[in-house]
């Protein structure tokens, strides 16, 4: 029993367990959890922002300083075609220019003197936009080495960036980023597509192509080298040297006339520095990457199975503290694995670890609170029965030992050593039967021992005890008599039964007060044997016959009668009765007696099947 208890107990815990690891999963993928990865995300971002990573990108920004003394937003074209002349003095290795070139401008001169510079221009990239009447592309009389797109993140749960699409599709038309169409020219190779990646050169960017993301890339939200101003670059000529061999992004940073504001976890940034981040991101060649589904569920799992551990191998304070330890290492992982260029959730594995750790530790709470009301339980049986042997055995003790006394110092005659002989005999044997009686209702209380199946006369267990009783009863002049016929037969255990009538009998005598008289009576009702024993005692209230089988319970009378007692002689005659399918009823009244009735199934003889002749 014990060991299928501790596999019972071992299944419940696995399966405790593994909802705390469904429920954490499950929960995982709501949009709760989703913010929550992301603020988590942000705030990793935050804490490793790092220098630029390789200063090959700067942008020439049109800020607030160059539309003042430039002209102002109607003049964008003449501030390029300038910003190119000066370019072309040291020039940049590629050139990216993040302002929409589609329409035409009133000023024919500007446009002119634009196309000049840009047919100047080496490895030239202009933008196209993609609004809600379609792409919306450079003039064709703008000469460009590429076209790129400036999408941000538009599947941004919050409206912050925090991965780019590489490629943008739409109208049967398809566009790289501004960014790695940068990166190709600087590079001087081509792009090369697989279903998982994109190639230029020697680089391998983890960009897939999925139905929603587009080939998305995290960026490397790192520290861009300082923007140099258009209007300062004008100032000052010689700064041009600065930007030889350079990544140049053209576009506007001011904040008041950007019209693509792009929120990033790092802050507003215009969409201009936003591509220069991307290029410096693919530049570098160490990417962001997502954790693989099946890694998290497996770090997930073994949080899980660590938390279990914790509590089924260790106790106390010990598996509480490693149980914190495992929650501090959980919530710094995803931080950890973020500087090896890992994003890890971060939801999930904290809530699996926390109900982990929760349910591990309820239910080991549980289950050692259980063991020990078992334990508890195993030494107060104990105790009882201690208690039992000590006031059962008692009486024939005291007898075999006074006789035993008085044959040793006297010198007795022989029919009064033979009739002592007998007594000693008698209560020996009385002994021996106490205690395979004791043996048999600790076995009765542990369901270790089945009822000895026996018919037997009702009345013959009320004569056998009332001969064992009435020695008792003519102490304190006791009158115990036979209330009509002694009538029943009963299926069951003899001894048992017998014990369980005379306990009560004795009883009767204890608390009952000399010159008084006890009632037996033993019928059969219908399918049922009651056996009746009616004393004129000191009575019990309805509280106390609410507790009179309980085990150690005495009534505050019966300790103030003087008798001596254990309690635990009607709690073993409940259970007897019980065990035989029977009840007890008791009433009872203060000062005026109680009756004790056992109520059992009677063995008829109709129900048994008819005999058979051959």
């Amino acid at each position: 029993m014990k060991r299928l208890w501790q596999n019972k107990a071992t299944l419940g815990y696995i399966g405790v367990l593994a909802v705390c690891l469904a429920i954490g999963m499950l929960a995982g993928y709501t949009p709760l959890a989703a913010r929550i990865d992301d603020l988590a995300y942000d705030w990793t971002v935050k804490l490793n922002q790092l220098p630029a990573p390789t200063g090959q990108a700067i942008v020439l920004a049109i800020d607030d300083a160059t539309y003042q003394n430039m002209g102002g937003i109607a003049h964008d074209r003449r501030m390029l075609a300038q910003a190119l002349e000066l370019l072309a003095k040291a020039p940049p290795k590629v050139v990216v220019i993040d302002l929409l070139l589609a329409d035409e401008e009133g000023d024919s001169a500007e446009d002119q003197r634009l196309e000049k510079a840009m047919r100047a221009t080496k490895s030239l990239v202009l933008v196209a936009d993609q609004g809600e009447q379609g792409w919306q592309e450079p003039l064709s009389r703008f000469p460009r080495a590429a076209v790129g797109h400036d999408r941000s993140d538009i599947n941004s749960n919050d409206g912050v960036t925090r991965t780019i699409p590489l490629e943008a599709r739409a109208e049967k038309k398809h566009y790289w980023t501004l960014a790695i169409e940068a990166l190709r020219l600087a590079r001087g190779r081509p792009i090369v597509e697989s279903p998982t990646d994109l190639q230029i050169g020697d680089e391998l960017i983890p960009a897939p192509l999925t139905e929603t993301s587009d080939r998305a890339l995290r960026v490397d939200w790192g520290e861009l080298a300082q923007p140099i101003s258009l209007w300062d670059l004008v100032q000052k000529p010689e700064r041009v040297s600065q930007l030889a061999g350079k990544v140049v992004f053209i576009g506007v940073t001011s904040m008041s006339a950007v019209r693509d504001r792009v929120k990033t976890p790092i802050g507003e940034k215009s969409g201009v520095e936003v591509h220069a981040q991307l290029f410096e991101t693919l530049a570098r060649g160490k990417f962001l990457t997502d954790a693989r589904d099946g890694t998290v569920l497996g770090f997930c799992a073994l949080a899980c199975v660590l938390a279990g551990a914790l509590f089924a191998w260790r106790s106390g304070w010990t598996a509480y503290l490693l149980a914190a330890a495992l929650l501090v290492g959980v919530h710094v992982w995803p931080f950890a694995l973020f500087r090896s260029g890992i994003v890890f959730p971060y939801f999930a594995p904290v809530a699996v670890a926390w109900l982990s750790v929760s349910g591990a530790a309820s239910y080991q709470h549980f289950v050692v609170r259980r063991q020990l009301r078992r334990s508890e339980t195993e030494r107060s049986r104990y105790q009882q029965a201690i208690h039992w042997v000590t006031h059962e055995m008692r009486t024939p003790l005291t007898a075999i030992q006074g006789s035993s006394e008085l044959m040793g110092r006297y010198n007795l005659p022989e029919e009064k050593r033979n009739q002592i002989a007998q007594m000693i005999n008698s209560e020996s044997k009385r002994l021996a039967r106490m205690i395979q009686t004791f043996l048999d209702v600790e076995r009765l209380s542990d369901g270790q021992m089945e009822l000895k199946k026996e018919r037997f006369a009702a009345g013959d267990i009320v004569q056998a005890c009332l001969e064992r009783v009435r020695p008792l009863a003519d102490r304190k002049d006791m009158r115990i008599g036979i209330d009509g016929e002694l009538a029943g037969e009963v299926i069951g255990d003899r001894e048992l039964m017998e014990y369980a009538v005379y306990n009560l009998m004795t009883n009767a005598v204890k608390y009952s007060p000399a010159s008084t008289e006890i009632s037996v009576a033993c019928r059969q009702e219908g399918d049922q044997l009651r056996l009746s024993i009616r004393d004129q005692g000191i009575g019990m209230d309805e509280r106390e016959l609410r507790k009179i089988f309980q085990k150690f319970y005495r009534t505050k009378r019966a300790e103030a009668s003087g008798e001596t007692g254990t309690g635990i002689g009607l709690s073993i005659v409940e259970q007897i009765v019980r065990r035989h399918g029977g009840k007890m009823e008791v009433t009872s009244a203060v000062g005026k007696g109680s009756c004790f009735t056992v109520v059992l199934p009677a063995y008829s003889r109709a129900s048994r099947g008819p005999s058979v002749s051959v």
